[in-house]
Protein backbone atom coordinates (compact mmCIF):
# COMPACT_ATOMS: atom_id res chain seq x y z
CA UNK A 1 0.00 0.00 0.00
CA UNK A 2 0.79 3.16 -0.95
CA UNK A 3 2.83 5.17 1.92
CA UNK A 4 0.94 8.65 2.93
CA UNK A 5 2.93 12.16 2.47
CA UNK A 6 4.93 12.31 5.98
CA UNK A 7 5.82 15.36 7.55
CA UNK A 8 9.00 15.51 6.29
CA UNK A 9 11.11 17.13 3.33
CA UNK A 10 13.77 14.65 3.55
CA UNK A 11 13.80 11.24 1.13
CA UNK A 12 16.50 9.10 0.38
CA UNK A 13 17.12 8.00 -2.94
CA UNK A 14 19.24 5.02 -3.76
CA UNK A 15 20.46 4.80 -7.51
CA UNK A 16 20.90 1.52 -9.31
CA UNK A 17 21.77 -0.78 -6.20
CA UNK A 18 19.33 -3.09 -7.82
CA UNK A 19 21.61 -4.04 -9.79
CA UNK A 20 23.23 -7.73 -11.62
CA UNK A 21 26.41 -5.74 -11.95
CA UNK A 22 27.75 -7.65 -15.04
CA UNK A 23 28.61 -4.73 -16.90
CA UNK A 24 32.47 -3.91 -17.83
CA UNK A 25 34.39 -3.17 -15.13
CA UNK A 26 31.87 -4.52 -12.56
CA UNK A 27 33.67 -6.92 -10.54
CA UNK A 28 36.13 -3.43 -9.73
CA UNK A 29 33.41 -2.50 -7.55
CA UNK A 30 33.79 -4.74 -5.19
CA UNK A 31 33.96 -5.41 -1.95
CA UNK A 32 33.60 -1.18 -1.90
CA UNK A 33 29.68 -1.58 -3.35
CA UNK A 34 29.38 -4.17 -0.91
CA UNK A 35 30.50 -1.85 2.32
CA UNK A 36 28.80 0.98 0.52
CA UNK A 37 25.54 -1.10 0.55
CA UNK A 38 26.00 -1.55 4.40
CA UNK A 39 26.19 1.58 5.08
CA UNK A 40 22.86 2.53 3.11
CA UNK A 41 20.96 0.00 4.29
CA UNK A 42 21.94 1.16 7.96
CA UNK A 43 21.32 4.90 7.37
CA UNK A 44 17.77 3.56 5.41
CA UNK A 45 16.91 1.95 8.38
CA UNK A 46 17.37 5.38 10.15
CA UNK A 47 15.64 7.44 7.36
CA UNK A 48 12.93 4.96 8.42
CA UNK A 49 12.64 5.41 12.20
CA UNK A 50 12.73 9.26 11.43
CA UNK A 51 9.67 8.67 9.20
CA UNK A 52 11.28 9.45 5.71
CA UNK A 53 10.14 8.19 2.55
CA UNK A 54 13.12 5.94 0.61
CA UNK A 55 12.78 5.95 -2.92
CA UNK A 56 14.57 3.26 -4.94
CA UNK A 57 15.69 5.09 -8.70
CA UNK A 58 17.15 2.49 -10.67
CA UNK A 59 18.05 1.89 -14.49
CA UNK A 60 16.59 -0.18 -16.58
CA UNK A 61 19.05 -1.64 -18.60
CA UNK A 62 17.33 -1.04 -21.31
CA UNK A 63 14.44 -3.48 -20.86
CA UNK A 64 11.42 -1.48 -21.86
CA UNK A 65 8.74 -4.22 -20.85
CA UNK A 66 10.62 -4.88 -17.23
CA UNK A 67 9.54 -3.10 -14.12
CA UNK A 68 11.30 -3.00 -10.64
CA UNK A 69 9.98 -6.25 -9.12
CA UNK A 70 11.33 -8.19 -12.02
CA UNK A 71 14.32 -6.30 -11.92
CA UNK A 72 14.86 -7.62 -7.87
CA UNK A 73 13.87 -11.07 -8.61
CA UNK A 74 16.56 -11.22 -11.59
CA UNK A 75 19.29 -9.79 -8.90
CA UNK A 76 18.40 -13.03 -6.48
CA UNK A 77 19.56 -15.80 -8.74
CA UNK A 78 22.05 -17.55 -7.13
CA UNK A 79 24.56 -17.02 -10.26
CA UNK A 80 23.93 -12.91 -9.80
CA UNK A 81 27.08 -10.93 -8.76
CA UNK A 82 24.43 -8.50 -6.88
CA UNK A 83 22.82 -10.98 -4.86
CA UNK A 84 24.33 -9.79 -1.45
CA UNK A 85 23.84 -6.06 -2.38
CA UNK A 86 19.83 -6.64 -3.46
CA UNK A 87 20.16 -8.88 -0.38
CA UNK A 88 21.11 -6.10 1.50
CA UNK A 89 18.69 -3.55 0.13
CA UNK A 90 15.97 -5.33 -1.03
CA UNK A 91 13.10 -2.22 -0.90
CA UNK A 92 10.32 -2.98 1.70
CA UNK A 93 6.42 -2.62 0.99
CA UNK A 94 5.99 0.76 1.62
CA UNK A 95 9.22 2.04 -0.53
CA UNK A 96 8.70 3.54 -3.61
CA UNK A 97 10.56 3.39 -6.78
CA UNK A 98 11.52 4.86 -10.27
CA UNK A 99 12.67 3.13 -13.25
CA UNK A 100 15.50 5.77 -15.70
CA UNK A 101 16.19 5.33 -18.93
CA UNK A 102 19.42 7.34 -18.89
CA UNK A 103 21.97 8.77 -15.95
CA UNK A 104 19.60 11.03 -13.91
CA UNK A 105 17.03 9.94 -11.88
CA UNK A 106 15.15 13.24 -13.25
CA UNK A 107 15.37 12.53 -16.60
CA UNK A 108 12.32 11.04 -18.47
CA UNK A 109 11.01 10.18 -15.29
CA UNK A 110 8.00 10.77 -12.90
CA UNK A 111 10.85 11.31 -9.78
CA UNK A 112 9.92 15.12 -9.74
CA UNK A 113 6.45 14.63 -9.15
CA UNK A 114 6.71 12.21 -6.61
CA UNK A 115 8.86 14.34 -4.56
CA UNK A 116 6.19 17.22 -5.05
CA UNK A 117 3.78 15.07 -3.79
CA UNK A 118 5.84 14.11 -0.71
CA UNK A 119 6.78 17.68 -0.23
CA UNK A 120 10.34 16.94 -0.55
CA UNK A 121 13.18 19.68 -0.53
CA UNK A 122 16.00 18.07 0.59
CA UNK A 123 17.49 15.11 -0.99
CA UNK A 124 19.97 12.38 0.34
CA UNK A 125 21.24 10.47 -2.65
CA UNK A 126 23.36 7.50 -2.42
CA UNK A 127 24.45 4.34 -4.78
CA UNK A 128 26.36 3.99 -8.02
CA UNK A 129 28.25 5.26 -10.03
CA UNK A 130 29.45 8.24 -7.96
CA UNK A 131 30.64 10.27 -11.35
CA UNK A 132 28.03 9.15 -13.15
CA UNK A 133 24.19 8.53 -12.25
CA UNK A 134 24.80 9.58 -8.91
CA UNK A 135 26.23 13.36 -10.49
CA UNK A 136 23.51 13.89 -12.80
CA UNK A 137 20.71 12.74 -10.30
CA UNK A 138 22.49 15.42 -7.55
CA UNK A 139 22.94 18.09 -10.50
CA UNK A 140 19.56 17.75 -11.68
CA UNK A 141 18.20 18.30 -7.73
CA UNK A 142 20.14 21.18 -7.47
CA UNK A 143 18.93 22.82 -10.40
CA UNK A 144 15.27 22.46 -9.36
CA UNK A 145 16.44 23.55 -6.02
CA UNK A 146 16.60 21.21 -3.86
CA UNK A 147 19.57 20.65 -1.08
CA UNK A 148 21.20 18.03 -1.94
CA UNK A 149 23.50 15.56 0.45
CA UNK A 150 25.91 12.63 -1.04
CA UNK A 151 26.89 11.00 2.35
CA UNK A 152 30.79 9.69 1.39
CA UNK A 153 30.86 6.36 2.44
CA UNK A 154 27.53 5.93 0.50
CA UNK A 155 28.94 6.42 -3.16
CA UNK A 156 31.01 4.22 -5.13
CA UNK A 157 32.43 4.73 -8.64
CA UNK A 158 34.73 2.30 -10.96
CA UNK A 159 37.44 4.38 -10.35
CA UNK A 160 38.32 5.54 -6.71
CA UNK A 161 39.88 8.92 -7.79
CA UNK A 162 36.60 9.72 -10.25
CA UNK A 163 34.89 9.27 -6.78
CA UNK A 164 36.79 11.47 -5.13
CA UNK A 165 36.60 14.19 -7.71
CA UNK A 166 32.85 13.75 -8.26
CA UNK A 167 32.02 14.26 -4.72
CA UNK A 168 34.67 17.29 -4.34
CA UNK A 169 32.85 18.62 -7.64
CA UNK A 170 29.42 17.95 -5.89
CA UNK A 171 30.51 19.71 -2.75
CA UNK A 172 31.93 22.62 -4.63
CA UNK A 173 29.31 23.55 -7.22
CA UNK A 174 26.55 21.53 -5.88
CA UNK A 175 26.87 23.10 -2.46
CA UNK A 176 26.24 19.36 -1.28
CA UNK A 177 26.83 18.09 2.32
CA UNK A 178 29.46 14.96 1.49
CA UNK A 179 30.26 13.89 5.25
CA UNK A 180 29.72 10.17 5.96
CA UNK A 181 25.99 9.29 6.62
CA UNK A 182 26.81 8.78 10.32
CA UNK A 183 27.19 12.57 10.33
CA UNK A 184 23.96 13.30 9.03
CA UNK A 185 21.31 14.45 11.11
CA UNK A 186 18.15 13.57 10.70
CA UNK A 187 14.65 15.49 13.02
CA UNK A 188 12.29 12.83 13.53
CA UNK A 189 9.39 13.03 12.04
CA UNK A 190 5.56 11.44 12.91
CA UNK A 191 4.03 10.22 10.23
CA UNK A 192 0.75 12.23 9.20
CA UNK A 193 -1.13 9.02 9.60
CA UNK A 194 0.14 8.53 13.16
CA UNK A 195 -0.44 12.10 13.82
CA UNK A 196 -4.31 11.97 12.82
CA UNK A 197 -4.95 9.04 15.39
CA UNK A 198 -2.84 11.03 18.32
CA UNK A 199 -5.59 13.63 17.16
CA UNK A 200 -7.89 12.10 16.73
CA UNK A 201 -7.15 10.43 20.22
CA UNK A 202 -7.21 13.79 21.99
Amino acid sequence: MPRTPDNTNTCLLIIDMINDFSFAGAESLFPAVEQAAEHIAAFKQRARDAGMPVVYVNDNFGKWRSDFQTLVEGCMKEHCRGKRIVELLRPEGDDYFVLKPKHSGFYATPLELLLSFLSVRRLIITGVAGNNCVLYTAADAYMREFEVAVPSDCVVSLDSEANRTALRHMRETLKADVGPSTAIILPHNIPLRDLRQSVAGK
